[in-house]
C-alpha cells in the first residue's frame, strides 16, 4: 500500500483534491473532519470548560475555539498536545481498515508541523498563492483581512513545505486545471 499525505496551508484547495480523488474511487481520510469530531471528547471539553468556546447546545464551537487558540499560543499547544495523538491513531486505523488498497490518501494540513510525515510514503503539497488563499478565507469563512492573515501565519510557510514535499500541485487556476494536475500526480505514483 502506498500512503499519500495531502497537505497544504489553509485555503489551498486540499478539500477539492480530496473530492477529486474520492470521485476516482480512492479511499481518503480527512483529518480536519476527524479533528472536529475529536474536539468534543471529554479530555478537550474538560480542558476548555472555563473558556467561552461552547455553543448553546453544549458542543465546542470550532469558530470560538479557533479565535481563542490563535490568540493564545499556550492554549494552542495544549489543544494540539491532546488532539494530535488522537489524529495519529485515526490515521493508523484508516490504514489498517484499507490495507487491501494499493493507494490511499490522508488529508493532513499539518503533516510537517505535527512531525507525522513518517506515517507516509509520499507527501503531496497543494500550493496556492497567498493572495488567493487570503481572498478565499475572507469570502468562504467571513474572516476579516487581519484574522485571515493570523490564520495563514500559524502554519509553516508554503515554500518550506514545498522543499519538504515529494510532489507539488500549484492551485492558482480553475477547478478543471486542478483536476488535470491531480491526474498527472496519479500517473506518477
Amino acid at each position: 500500500m502506498i500512503k499519500v499525505a495531502i497537505t497544504g496551508n489553509i485555503a489551498s484547495g486540499k478539500s477539492e483534491v480530496q473530492k477529486i480523488l474520492e470521485a476516482e474511487g480512492y479511499k481518503v481520510l480527512d483529518t480536519d473532519k476527524a479533528g472536529h469530531e475529536i474536539l468534543n471528547c471529554k479530555e478537550i471539553r474538560d480542558a476548555f470548560k472555563d473558556y467561552d468556546v461552547f455553543e448553546a447546545s453544549g458542543e465546542i464551537s470550532r469558530d470560538k475555539l479557533g479565535k481563542l487558540i490563535f490568540a493564545n499560543p499556550d492554549l494552542k499547544l495544549k489543544l494540539e498536545g491532546m488532539s494530535h495523538p488522537k489524529i495519529a491513531e485515526q490515521i493508523l486505523s484508516f490504514f489498517e481498515k484499507n490495507k487491501e488498497e494499493k493507494l490511499v490518501f490522508v488529508g493532513i494540513p499539518l503533516v510537517f508541523e505535527t512531525k507525522m510525515e513518517y506515517l507516509f510514503n509520499k507527501i503531496l503539497l497543494i500550493y496556492t498563492d497567498d493572495t488567493i488563499r487570503k481572498q478565499r478565507l475572507i469570502e468562504r469563512s467571513g474572516y476579516s483581512e487581519e484574522y485571515a492573515e493570523v490564520r495563514m501565519r500559524c502554519q509553516l510557510s508554503q515554500d518550506a513545505k514545498r522543499d519538504l514535499a515529494d510532489y507539488s500541485i500549484v492551485n492558482n487556476k480553475s477547478k478543471k486545471d486542478l483536476e488535470l494536475e491531480v491526474y498527472k500526480f496519479l500517473e506518477s505514483v
